[in-house]
């Protein structure tokens, strides 16, 4: 009985909680996010140049969002486990 507790208590003591895991997947999915939020802009004559590659969403838009992910990424892991965001 006692291995079987000693086992459980070992299982239990991860480094980051199931929070931080969840907040690292939603800080990659918006890094992702940006990064599809580059693609595009090219043009259909490779001898042609395209205006298009400057737009807000590629030179604007895509870098703040990226940077807002890895943001996310950071808080994540520093994060601690159990922490609660309503302290009395």
């Amino acid at each position: 009985m006692a291995t079987k507790e000693k086992l459980n208590k070992k299982e239990k003591n991860f480094s980051l909680g199931k929070e931080n895991y969840i907040l690292l997947a939603i800080g990659f999915i918006i890094i992702l996010v940006g990064f599809l939020l580059m693609i595009g802009g090219k043009s259909e004559n490779p001898n042609e140049f395209s205006e298009e590659i400057f737009s807000f969403r590629r030179i604007t838009l895509a870098p703040i969002i990226i940077l807002f992910g890895f943001a996310v990424e950071i808080w994540a892991i520093m994060k601690k486990p159990g922490d609660s965001n309503s302290s009395v």
